[in-house]
């Protein structure tokens, strides 16, 4: 798993897995798997997930990928941001000031593509 996806399940949540189904008739075969039942996504609203974290009141984490990552209790040392970097397809990180402006970017992007509804100043 990488560092967006656990940036990804720590606000949204984790994603259901598969279950495997129960002994008897109505659960098929013994030991078959059984994919989880789609469902109607909801969009998630991640200013309001990260503003009820504890600790968020204390943190930076609307501009800085540092404390959205301690926020969120993601590693946020050099090597964690740099491979969170090249998984967004940014492969001339330096952890710069404005690489990390850049990054949070990149991160809050990455997380309205994958359903996130982020508010307008945190994409720009």
């Amino acid at each position: 798993m990488g560092i967006f996806s656990s940036i990804r399940d720590a606000i949204f949540g984790k994603p259901a897995k598969a279950q495997p189904a129960p002994d008897g008739p109505a659960g098929g075969e013994t030991g078959t798997i059984v994919a989880p039942r789609p469902q109607q996504l909801e969009e998630v609203d991640v200013e309001r997930r990260l503003e009820a974290m504890p600790g968020a009141d204390s943190l930076n984490w609307r501009t800085s990928i540092v404390d959205l990552m301690k926020l969120i209790g993601v590693d946020s040392s050099y090597g964690s941001r740099k491979e969170l970097a090249q998984e967004l397809g940014n492969t001339d990180y330096s952890g710069s000031a404005d690489d990390n402006i850049l990054l949070h970017k990149q991160t809050m992007q990455a997380l309205a593509r994958n359903g996130g509804k982020v508010p307008k100043q945190f994409l720009d």
